[in-house]
């Protein structure tokens, strides 16, 4: 080991994902573990928030455990704890800061708050460290996009101690939904299972997204704003107007029930008028998204726009990006698929700017769901 570099332990619960992870001076992951709770949260179809908290006792002692094994070094090695404090369901949250706290007071060590929102910005600037790839250049446009949050920020370089540190300004945010939250509800309208992104995804490859026009939803008083729970209400409708699709959503369910999941297997079972109707649906999602943010980078003057969160790891998203930012000379930049859905390793890298600041906190730390990036 390195005796110069400084080592961060990262603990992530702010959802239903127990993370920890090791960064070596906020740039190298030496460690990055993740259990998932999907089988447990699946027949549900969303987040139970009572059964994640739970899962998070369970997991959090070996999944720290595993990330320190990993990264071969012992937990008096570490430097700081950085915890996730928020934004994030409250039970999930206070598992992880309970556990980061305790950890940090036995072994004298500082313990970092980081803002979960913050991580997912430095998790697009890990993903260059790691690849050697060009950094995005300050000021940026960051869209965050996941299951919980949809929400475009500018975002400023205030760098002290040669580690990173930024400064956050809100552009714009979902009204309703989140888009990944849409997702997941259309998935459940047709019986695509549980998390429904992935599969919508996949399936949309196979339909025409032109086949239906959703009417983009108009927010008078914000042009960065979005709105995703309008689409979702025209899917409905559409089945509704459409009874004949019934049918094969009901084959779906029971197929899921004999545990036949995945894109392949559902395939299968829907009509080129389903796959219309995904594709059509991704379609009008992927354009809103992009076109907002696009727009927020042009007025706000930015050469490059980050793009992460669990939903940046959608195909049609990434390229329409990467296609329409190429147009106006903006360089987009997302993290890899692993680094874009919930993670320690970005937490970690977070914590290494507040630990080269000495921005530290004592046992008196609460977690707080709804905390704002500033």
């Amino acid at each position: 080991m390195n005796a110069t570099q400084k080592l961060i332990l990262g603990i992530e619960s702010s959802c239903d994902e127990t993370a920890a992870a090791v960064v070596a001076d906020g740039e190298r992951v030496l460690s990055s573990i993740v259990a998932s709770q999907i089988e447990i949260h699946r027949k549900y179809g969303g987040v139970v928030p009572e059964l994640a908290s739970r899962e998070h006792l369970r997991q959090i002692v070996p999944v720290v455990r595993e990330a320190i094994d990993q990264a071969h070094i012992t937990l008096h090695d570490l430097d700081a704890i950085a915890v996730t404090q928020g934004p994030g369901l409250v039970g999930a949250l206070l598992v992880g800061l309970t556990y980061g706290k305790a950890l940090a007071l036995a072994l004298g060590k500082p313990l970092l708050a980081v803002n979960h929102l913050a991580g997912h910005v430095h998790a697009v600037f890990l993903e260059a460290c790691a690849t050697g790839d060009r950094r995005p250049e300050l000021p940026t446009i960051c869209l965050i996009v996941s299951g919980g949050h949809t929400v475009i920020y500018e975002v400023q370089n205030k760098s002290t101690n040669g580690a990173r540190q930024f400064s956050y300004t809100r552009i714009g945010g979902t009204r309703d939904d989140a888009a990944g939250e849409a997702y997941d509800k259309v998935a459940r309208l047709l019986a695509l299972g549980y998390p429904g992104g992935p599969v919508i995804d996949q399936l949309a490859a196979h339909g025409n997204p032109h086949a239906i026009r959703f009417a983009e939803p108009k927010i008078r008083d914000s042009h960065h704003d979005f709105s995703f729970s309008g689409i979702k209400t025209a899917v409905l409708y559409h089945i509704q107007k459409h009874p004949e699709l019934q049918l094969e959503i009901n084959a779906r369910k029971e197929a899921i029930a004999r545990g036949e999941r995945g894109a392949e297997a559902l395939r299968k079972l829907c009509t080129p008028a389903t796959l219309d109707l995904i594709a059509s649906f991704q379609r009008s999602v992927v354009t809103n998204l992009v076109s907002s943010t696009l727009a927020a980078a042009q007025e706000a003057g930015a050469r490059s726009i980050l793009v992460s969160g669990g939903v940046a790891a959608n195909t049609e998203l990434r390229a329409t990006f990467e296609r329409e930012a190429k147009k106006l000379n903006i360089e987009t930049f997302f993290p890899s698929r692993a680094l874009s859905t919930d993670n320690a390793a970005m937490i970690a890298a977070a914590g290494y700017s507040l630990f080269a600041a000495g921005h530290f906190q004592d046992a008196t730390l609460d977690p707080v769901p709804n905390l704002p990036l500033v």
